[in-house]
């Protein structure tokens, strides 16, 4: 019987020797994921390390081989020249005609800057700016520096003067004089920004020359009476600072040549102009406190470009002649309380890039002619009461940069041709053309949207975890051949006993 036992045992170790043997070869196909990403961490951690060795010697060479190349150059040049000491005595007679061109030119260089820094500019016009603070040490008329106090001055002579001034960030020491400005009464151009000074009634020979004027966050308070002296102005621009007036018409009632007028948060009050000049291209009066309805006469401004009168207190409806502004680009009507549709003259506005009319109580259905504005990339509706389907494409939405139609309660769109991951802020339609869910499920609608892109995300995540996974399937079967070799083991260990 020692012989069975003997045989018995050798196939116990060969088949303890073929389970390690197993286990060693699955451990090694499990190890090479680990190594794999050492070795690209190693590899990544050397790339790095070797650019930076590499300029070194480049530069290193460089900078040592022109310092040795100077130096014999620099050596054998000045041994010839000390080879002529002996004739340092013959100059001793010519030092006299020495000092006398050192003099000359002296006299000169001091004189010419002196005279091109105070005779350039007239002088009264020079104690006028040193009124106003603004450094005259330089040359007033040399090219304006921005952000900074900035002149500029026309080519008259002897004198020159200024036609443009910009008074930035004034100190609290700046005080306007009758003086000062009557000296600068050749202005056309005058800006006052962040100069919270008290104003002052211009000269008559100021306010008939002054062709622009600006006025942002400066001059602390002014009045429509004020601004109307302004009469000859092109383009006025008054912004943060409170006007005192009854309206615009008192403003522009003079102006016939304003060209570009913005008079924005000022908190002005009063109604639109019933009387427009023809000549006016750009109008922004937003941010005030205006009220009424937008009179028809604004849309006879066929030079109109730009409209803003966003951000006050408008009702009413949107002229049906609006389409007759053909020149118009840009047009926000946004944060009042506007009524009624859209016109359908808006369609006859061929350049029209920017239609903004967000939070208003427009009503009706969003008309399709919208969608063949080719020029239109920025369109706001939301927040009204518009109802229906949105009659928008694909191809839309691809053209806009910005498409706003949210928190319009009563509009829905088409799902079969509008993607939900479109996040409109409105439900899809269902087959009756009504919204699917009513508003308050809207934010529930944008969050299942969310939902689902996380849910794909995490499709992704999972995916790439079933790859990461892949060895825990390896190590399952490894157990299961170590269970059944260990298994077989203890059988034949019991098979060996029942044979004694």
């Amino acid at each position: 019987m020692a012989p069975d036992h003997r045989f018995l045992l050798t196939k116990i170790s060969l088949l303890l020797l073929l389970s390690s043997t197993t286990i060693t070869t699955l451990t090694s196909s499990l190890s090479p994921p680990s190594t794999t990403t050492t070795t690209t961490t190693t590899n990544t951690s050397i790339s790095p390390t070797k650019p930076p060795s590499a300029p070194t010697p480049t530069t290193s060479p460089k900078p040592t081989k022109p310092p040795s190349a100077p130096t014999p150059t620099t050596s054998t040049k000045p041994t010839k020249p000390p080879s002529t000491p002996t004739p340092t005595t013959s100059p001793k007679p010519t030092p006299e005609p020495s000092p006398a061109p050192l003099t000359s030119p002296t006299p000169t260089t001091p004189s010419s800057p002196s005279s091109t820094s105070t005779s350039t500019l007239d002088p009264k016009q020079l104690r006028a700016l040193q009124s106003l603070n603004v450094p005259t040490s330089k040359d007033p008329c040399a090219p304006p520096t921005p952000l900074h106090n900035a002149t500029t001055c026309d080519s008259s002579k002897p004198f020159r003067h200024l036609v443009s001034l910009r008074l930035s960030k004034c100190s609290d020491d700046v005080a306007l004089s009758i003086t000062a400005l009557k000296s600068l009464s050749s202005l056309n151009d005058l800006k006052f920004i962040n100069c919270p000074i008290s104003p002052i009634r211009f000269p008559p020979e100021l306010t008939s020359n002054l062709r622009s004027f600006t006025c942002t966050n400066s001059l602390k308070r002014l009045t429509g009476v004020w601004l109307s002296r302004l009469q000859n102005l092109t383009d006025l621009t008054v912004s943060g600072v409170t006007v005192n007036a009854s309206g615009p018409s008192i403003i522009l009632g003079g102006m016939k040549n304003l060209h570009s007028l913005s008079i924005s948060h000022t908190n002005l009050s009063g109604y639109l102009p019933k009387h427009w000049h023809i000549n006016l291209t750009h109008i922004d009066l937003s941010g005030n406190n205006l009220k009424g309805r937008i009179p028809n006469s604004l849309t006879l401004l066929e030079n109109l470009e730009y409209l803003n009168l966003s951000s006050n207190s408008l009702n009413g409806e949107i002229p049906s002649s609006f389409g007759d502004l053909m020149s118009l680009q840009n047009v926000s009507l946004a944060s009042n309380s506007l009524s009624g549709s859209i016109p359908d003259s808006i369609a006859a506005m061929p350049g029209l890039v920017h239609l903004d009319l967000g939070s208003n109580q427009l009503n009706g259905t969003i008309p399709r002619f919208l969608s063949e504005m080719k020029q239109l990339k920025y369109l706001n509706l939301e927040k009204n009461n518009f109802q229906g389907i949105l009659p928008f494409n694909g191809s839309f939405f691809k053209r806009l940069m910005v498409l706003k139609v949210g928190e319009n309660s009563n509009l829905c769109y088409n799902h079969s041709t509008i993607s939900s991951k479109l996040k409109l802020g409105i439900a899809p339609c269902d087959k009756h053309g009504l919204p699917m869910s009513p508003p308050p499920a809207k934010d529930s609608s944008d969050g299942s949207d969310s939902s689902d892109d996380d849910y794909n995300v995490a499709d992704d995540t999972n995916k790439k975890n079933q790859h990461h996974h892949g060895p825990s399937k390896i190590v399952l079967g490894v157990a299961i051949g170590l269970s059944s070799i260990v298994f077989l083991i203890i059988f034949l260990v019991l098979l060996s006993k029942c044979c004694k």
